[in-house]
């Protein structure tokens, strides 16, 4: 970037045939894969080609069993046109939503489907060496339960807590800090030898978000994670914001009051000792409220209280609701986005019963300017969106893949 693309710097970066065959191959799967359907015509459109690239690339997909002809669009006065749609049996992909307590393991098909899932952990905190006998069951389980697919498993990719660092050799490395984690080496962590990619699982959410979800069709969008731990996605300029080394966003352990509560990373008064669900509960026991648990239901008993009339709950949610204003209204500054995006499971149960108390409180806490260009929404897709996040890394992977491998692709496929 900041470089002039006219002169000698616009010869020594001209795509390569083989390099522009590949690019309008994934403009067109990408387009295949997030509409579900499409004509030549709308697909050409769409990735900016022309009519007879479309036809030639739509061949090449065709030809590595990807994408099918599964129907006529009739026309008005001209030549029908053929609708295209991916092949849902042409690759699957595992994502797995990965936490302290144990994992979600889900496996999707070529048109994004939920086809498998199989959970392992409980109600405790692992180790990280337990989390990952969690992950290698979980995938065995699926590969028992699909055989015949198996062949066609591009990839796993992993929602991790905390943050993941990809070395200069393409090793990733998971900086767990919160959860008192060493740092663990992300390979070993799943004993199968499929191709695996990791990411921080928040990120993994608003990937899924940007491809399918409240994020499709803007550019610019904030993303924020609030379950047991609290995170953030930042998409801006259609691209997730990661940083120098995959460390960015960690909006969880920004710290908002210095004298506030402890925070799961041993800080003071971070955002995520305000809006984790440790964080409330504790706060509603410390005040008086009594619940079972610490999770879900724990949750509900507090926003039922809270409904009911219970002062204490009240005035617990009052603040949980003014500090999540002020944490997304200095977002709102920060990163003027289109669409302020609320999920986990913290997050969906809040914006259930009080979106328009959170809308208020966000636009209170920002500037009037950047207050008035963004809407808000709850995430998609809930529980699953770390999960299916993740297995768009693998799709990814098959959608950028260099034309040596789609070619050898076909070849196995024919």
């Amino acid at each position: 970037m900041g470089k002039d693309e006219s002169g000698p710097w616009a010869a020594r970066r001209s795509p390569t045939i083989r390099s522009l065959r590949a690019q309008n191959r994934s403009a067109a799967l990408t387009h295949l894969i997030t509409a579900g359907r499409a004509t030549r015509a709308e697909i050409a459109a769409a990735a900016g080609l022309s009519s007879a690239s479309a036809t030639n690339i739509t061949g090449d997909l065709m030809a590595e069993g990807l994408i099918a002809e599964t129907g006529v669009l009739a026309s008005q006065g001209g030549r029908p046109s053929s609708v295209l749609e991916p092949v849902a049996d042409g690759a699957y992909f595992i994502g797995a939503d990965v936490g302290e307590r144990g994992v979600a393991v889900e496996m999707f098909d070529l048109s994004m489907t939920r086809i498998d899932r199989e959970f392992r952990g409980g109600d405790t905190e692992e180790s990280p060496d337990a989390i990952g006998r969690d992950l290698t069951d979980a995938v065995e389980a699926l590969r028992q339960r699909n055989g015949g697919r198996w062949s066609r498993v591009v990839g796993v990719g992993l929602g991790l807590p905390g943050i993941v660092e990809t070395d200069a050799d393409g090793g990733q490395t998971l900086y767990a800090e919160s959860l008192g984690w060493e740092p663990v080496a992300v390979r070993p962590m799943l004993g199968h030898d499929l191709p695996l990619f990791g990411e921080n699982g928040a990120k993994t959410l608003a990937k899924a978000e940007r491809w399918f979800g409240a994020a499709r069709g803007v550019d610019h969008a904030v993303v924020a994670l609030l379950g047991r731990g609290v995170g953030l996605g930042v998409i801006s300029g259609g691209e997730l914001v990661r940083g120098s080394a995959s460390a960015a966003t960690e909006w969880g352990h920004v710290c908002l009051d210095r004298s506030g509560p402890v925070c799961r990373c041993g800080r003071r008064g971070c955002v995520e000792a305000f809006l984790g669900a440790q964080g409330i509960l504790d706060r509603w026991a410390s005040a008086g409220g009594r619940f079972e648990g610490s999770g879900w239901n724990a949750m509900g008993e507090l926003l039922d209280a809270t409904e009911a009339g219970d002062p204490i709950a009240s005035a617990l949610l009052d603040e949980t609701i003014d500090v999540l204003g002020s944490a997304l209204g200095g977002l709102v500054n920060l990163f003027n986005p289109q669409r302020v995006i609320i999920g986990g499971w913290v997050g969906m149960r809040l914006m259930e019963r009080f979106s328009s108390r959170i809308d208020e409180a966000i636009h209170h806490a920002a500037l009037a300017r950047p207050a008035g260009q963004f809407e808000l929404r709850s995430c998609t897709y809930g529980g699953d969106a770390v999960a299916l996040g993740a297995a768009i890394m693998p799709l990814e992977s098959l959608i950028a893949a260099p034309i040596e491998e789609t070619v050898s692709r076909a070849a196995r496929v024919g």
